[in-house]
């Protein structure tokens, strides 16, 4: 199905913000169920996050290819799926889709609807967990489209379940998110003054990511199917 670039960027805007809505909304919800135990609201985010992002995909995949994330799409763009000035695009909408993300997540729950994070997320080892993370949901993403497309969106959910875990940074993997959680003061917030150190992150494992499978699987960039048929997305 061809979709003209207004619907694919409102598919793109509108999926972010749902994405955004369910990892700060159920980190709210989640921090204030678990009696001060964070292992528990951990839990209860990282379940719905990850059963989110799966229906998330599933119905913006056909429209946009539900990236949500421009990592995603610079990585698209590299191998000539999306043209530059559509990702450029697609990154504009996803920052502004997480934005109003936050902005639904704050007014659900009665909260001021911004305010700037402050939880301390820094340091060698925290940007190392968050280049692993965005490595390994790019490496999900390519893999599985090499050889079982149809199983993407259960494959990234399942990655980013097991992300907020294994990695120390809880695997934002999403540059637009971590813009969006900047402006939370809740369980999933970050200070705005760590947001560049993620980003840079973020970009650095997208990019190995899309440089190693083009290597493993000999492609030629250009030669892909159209990033517009396959559902793809990131937390």
């Amino acid at each position: 199905m061809a979709v003209d670039l207004p619907r694919r960027l409102t598919a793109e805007a509108l999926g972010t913000a749902l994405l955004v809505a369910v990892v700060i909304g159920s980190g709210i919800m989640g921090e204030r169920l678990a009696g001060g135990n964070a292992a528990i609201a951990l839990l209860g985010n990282t379940l719905a996050t990850g059963a989110g992002l799966i229906v998330l995909i599933l119905v913006f995949g056909p429209l946009s290819g539900a990236h949500f994330n421009p990592a995603v799409s610079l990585c698209f763009a590299l191998r000539g799926e999306l043209s530059w000035a559509e990702a450029l695009a697609y990154a504009v909408m996803q920052v502004l889709g997480g934005i109003a993300g936050t902005l639904l997540a704050h007014l659900m729950f009665d909260l001021p609807l911004l305010v700037a994070g402050d939880h301390m997320r820094s340091g060698l080892g925290v940007w190392t967990g968050e280049a692993i993370a965005s490595f390994g949901l790019l490496a999900t993403i390519l893999g599985c489209l090499r050889t079982r497309p149809e199983v993407v969106p259960i494959a990234v959910g399942l990655f980013i379940t097991a992300g907020y875990w294994f990695t120390s940074s809880t695997s934002f993997a999403n540059p637009a998110v971590t813009v969006a959680r900047a402006l939370t003061d809740t369980f999933a917030g970050i200070r705005p003054i760590d947001v560049p150190g993620f980003i840079i992150a973020q970009l650095l494992g997208a990019v190995a990511a899309a440089l190693l499978f083009r290597w493993l699987w000999r492609e030629r960039w250009g030669a892909a199917a159209s990033s517009q048929q396959a559902p793809r997305a990131a937390e």
